[in-house]
């Protein structure tokens, strides 16, 4: 059975072709800048590269590219979409309207797009792909839609409610949604598996590091706080986004440069963040660079990103009483040693201590980073949202 799941943002159309027989990936790819010129990159499971500048109006066109990829050409892995079973979509913001994991109709589609103020960055862009992805796939071919949201509906109230009129939920929908909830999720669990322990014995915070971060407390498998609030803006500071702020700050600032709410929003997920604090870059492999080379503010920014790490984990270890592991994901999170060793000095206090050598130079690999006599386990747990969203996919097809 082989499963196409699809990850689109504003300009990108992310993919994977998953044979759930052994669960491998037979291609993977991105249709890049839509709506600008256009552009796939494509790489078959056996090594076969394919790349071509495109025009890409919209993300219909990238659908029929990504098609037109799969199915001809010397970097074809498929005949036909029809031996494709499913195509599972990663959706970013469920609200309270979606709590697991669901078939795609049109109505599903309308309220997804209806979600959209939500998530400004990502929901209308996943309507617009599912639009273009029910005009490419063939009709007998089921699609399932994946939250990122779902995950956190286990928060309790004290958790995710806010201190406005009560009205505002109501009748607003005004909470805290959280998100990377499928990461957070596939972590978690691969965990478990690798310290030979069952999830529902673990207390654990999972930290998705990486452009967009967010940290979640994880109790008996299931999430009860995480650090992304409303939208994906809340919680640590990331590369454009500025993390969690005080609100007088927002409206203080938003009157001096004369910024309507839209403006505001703009300038606070895409012009804060690594990129608006050090001036460098959002990338955190760039404000490295910066800082080793003596770029004071990007020096600030790594300081910010690891002492608000340490406070999450330090409060979510409170709201759970008591902590067994913390985990590290998402592109910092596997990649950036520096901030996993920064995060952990200094914390033997609280059972936490590093293997520094193993650590070391570690990057995307399952692997254990504390020492043998750290009360507190600490792991780095490559994440693979899209393989979690095939195995999603393939539970609910297997019911129709």
């Amino acid at each position: 059975m082989i499963i196409l799941v699809v990850n689109a943002g504003s300009s990108s159309l992310k993919y994977q072709l998953i044979d759930m027989k052994d669960e491998s990936v037979i291609a993977k790819g991105n249709c890049d800048r839509i709506g600008i010129d256009g552009h796939i990159s494509h790489k078959t499971g056996d090594g076969r590269v394919f790349e071509q500048d495109c025009n890409f109006p919209t993300h219909t066109e990238a659908f029929e590219k990504l098609v037109e990829t799969l199915t001809t050409g010397d970097a074809a892995v498929i005949k036909s979409m029809d031996e494709i079973s499913a195509v599972g979509h990663r959706i970013v913001q469920g609200a309270e309207v979606f709590d697991k994991t669901t078939l795609v109709t049109d109505e599903v589609i309308r309220k997804i797009d209806d979600l959209k103020e939500l998530a400004p960055v990502h929901n209308h862009a996943h309507a617009l792909a599912l639009w273009a992805c029910k005009k490419v796939i063939p009709e007998n071919v089921p699609q399932v839609a994946v939250f990122d949201t779902a995950f956190h509906q286990t928060m309790p109230p004290k958790a995710y409610m806010f201190g406005l009129p009560y009205d505002d939920y109501q009748q607003l929908h005004v909470r805290k949604y959280g998100f990377h909830g499928t990461s957070h999720r596939f972590v978690s669990a691969a965990l478990a598996e690798a310290m030979g322990r069952d999830i529902k014995d673990l207390k654990i915070v999972s930290c998705h590091l990486g452009n967009g971060s967010s940290i979640t407390a994880i109790d008996g498998g299931k999430s009860i706080d995480t650090s992304m609030g409303f939208t994906p803006l809340d919680g640590v500071v990331m590369g454009t986004r500025t993390g969690s702020v005080d609100p007088s700050a927002v409206t203080f600032v938003a009157a001096k440069h004369g910024f309507s709410p839209a403006e505001m929003s703009d300038y606070m997920n895409k012009k804060s963040g690594f990129l608006g604090v050090s001036g460098v870059a959002s990338d955190n492999r760039d404000i490295t660079e910066a800082a080793e080379h003596g770029n004071k503010r990007a020096q600030l920014v790594s300081e910010m990103l690891v002492y608000e790490i340490k406070k999450y984990i330090g409060s979510y270890a409170a709201a759970m009483n008591g902590l067994d592991a913390v985990i590290f994901t998402g592109g910092i999170g596997e990649n950036a040693y520096d901030v996993r060793a920064a995060v952990c000095k200094d914390m033997e206090f609280f059972g936490i201590k590093l293997d520094e050598k193993v650590n070391d130079g570690l990057r995307g690999k399952l692997t254990r980073i504390s020492a043998e006599d750290s009360k507190v386990q600490v792991w780095v747990v490559p994440t693979n949202e899209e393989l979690l969203i095939a195995r999603d996919t393939l539970a609910l097809i297997s019911t129709l």
